[in-house]
């Protein structure tokens, strides 16, 4: 009698199991009509939509779904029929999470905040890793485009260190796209000037949002570095935008596999308590193809193996590394020729205006820095025994650095072995203002050197 009962309390647990998990014909039917209407009424294209609401009716009127015994099926089945129709790999059919009501405990709370917080932590916003590869080439791996209100401050410190490099790699054969704004805001730095990049234009509302490269950047913009993208197949949508941006504007060279060839944007909708339907709402028009990549992918210049293509791109990438340093070297030796040439033909009065233009031409190419001018001037004023010329080099200073009170002070310093204690005192105070405004380390030597200045002015009444 025991086993019996045993056994029938099976039977009526498996039963109701297979009556929660059996889809009715109903609920089949209902959730169809409800996804049809979704897609009629906020699907990019309306003519698709259409096709695809009749070919889901069609499917369902020819038993296509009696397969389906659980949502999950119902759902894989589901985005396969519509995809038949649109292509679009954006629109997807998925299952909803059950809810779950949360305790409202502090400790509740706090654990799903860490929850939260460790989850952030643990993906990096998508900057999976970056390493220097030999040739001083930078490789980043990026998973996902972050939304910027989370993601800014990681991003710019990712692209300081690429700056570092002579050549970089962004492989994104497994980033599966993101937030449009950190889209741009990453091709940003990669352009000197503004570019319309990508629009995408929405049906509801007739709207259309234009994405253009930003003037300014938090960091150094990379507009010399060369650069290689990876993608694959796995490469998707705002993914794909980024490579088609840079492959459309001629500014990377792409390598790898076609991606996958989702442009259209758009949102989730819910269809019923259990399912839910990503449906692309608007679509990507680049300003140059005046197309996207939709249906048909991202096409790399260089195609490979998906196992050969990091190698590949690190051998390109060390070749563009040394065609760049050598155009460095090259444009350095011409821009100090024509430093020395004008100060060679010095003529005070005259030339402190071209010498200028000419240092300021070396510190805009990266090649001269506040210290490089700072060892010139001494060197004119020490060793080589012409301060005017001296003078001349370290006042340029003050013009193309003028936040730092180091090349102030160092003026003031020359000034004064000049004899000029007037124009001294008026460069020493000038380094003691802007030390005191950067809250300056060495801000008690700057009050010192400046006291010491006021000291002499003073013996001298």
């Amino acid at each position: 009698m025991k086993h019996l009962l045993i056994i029938l309390y099976t039977l009526s647990i498996q039963a109701l199991f297979s009556q929660e998990t059996t889809l009715s014909a109903a609920y089949k039917k209902e959730t169809i009509e409800k996804l049809a209407l979704l897609i009629q009424d906020f699907y990019i294209y309306p003519d698709v939509a259409k096709k695809t609401s009749e070919h889901l009716f069609k499917q369902y009127q020819a038993g296509h779904f009696e397969q389906c015994k659980d949502n999950e099926t119902f759902a894989s089945v589901l985005t396969e029929v519509v995809q038949s129709v649109n292509k679009d790999k954006h629109m997807r059919i998925m299952t909803n999470a059950p809810y779950i009501a949360p305790k409202n405990t502090l400790e509740a709370k706090a654990g799903h905040r860490m929850g939260q917080i460790n989850n952030y932590r643990n993906i990096n916003h998508g900057f999976k890793e970056l390493k220097i590869l030999e040739g001083n080439v930078a490789y980043l791996d990026l998973r996902m485009f972050a939304p910027m209100d989370r993601a800014k401050e990681i991003a710019d410190s990712y692209m300081k260190l690429l700056s570092l490099s002579d050549a970089v790699i962004i492989d994104l054969s497994q980033n599966g796209g993101g937030n449009p704004s950190m889209v741009q805001y990453l091709c940003s730095h990669f352009f000197d000037k503004k570019l319309h990049l990508n629009s995408l234009y929405y049906r509801e509302g007739d709207r259309t949002e234009e994405f253009w490269t930003l003037e300014e950047v938090a960091g150094k913009k990379l507009i010399d570095i060369p650069l290689f993208v990876v993608i694959g197949e796995e490469t998707f949508s705002g993914a794909e935008e980024f490579a088609y941006n840079m492959q459309t504007q001629k500014r990377a060279t792409l390598i790898g596999q076609t991606s996958a060839g989702a442009a259209n944007p758009g949102g989730t909708r819910g269809i019923n308590e259990d399912l839910a339907v990503f449906i692309p709402t608007g679509r990507a028009i680049n300003p140059i193809t005046n197309t996207s990549w939709e249906g048909v992918g991202v096409k790399p210049e260089i195609h490979t193996k998906k196992e050969e293509t990091l190698e590949q791109a690190h051998i390109l990438a060390q070749k563009a590394a040394d065609v760049l340093r050598k155009n460095k070297l090259e444009k350095y030796i011409q821009l100090q020729q024509n430093l020395y040439q004008q100060l060679e033909h010095y003529k005070q009065g005259e030339s402190e205006i071209k010498i200028s233009t000419s240092i300021k031409n070396l510190v805009d190419s990266g090649l001269f820095g506040e210290w490089d001018i700072n060892t010139l001037g001494y060197q004119y004023m020490m060793e080589l025994k012409k301060p005017e010329i001296g003078l001349c080099i370290l006042k340029s200073n003050t013009i193309h650095f003028p936040k730092s009170p180091n090349v102030f002070n160092n003026y003031g310093e020359a000034l004064k072995k000049n004899g000029d204690l007037t124009a001294a005192l008026e460069s020493y105070q000038k380094a003691l203002e802007i030390a005191i405004e950067n809250k300056d380390k060495n801000l008690t030597y700057y009050k010192e050197t400046l006291q010491n200045i006021k000291n002499e002015l003073n013996k001298e009444k």
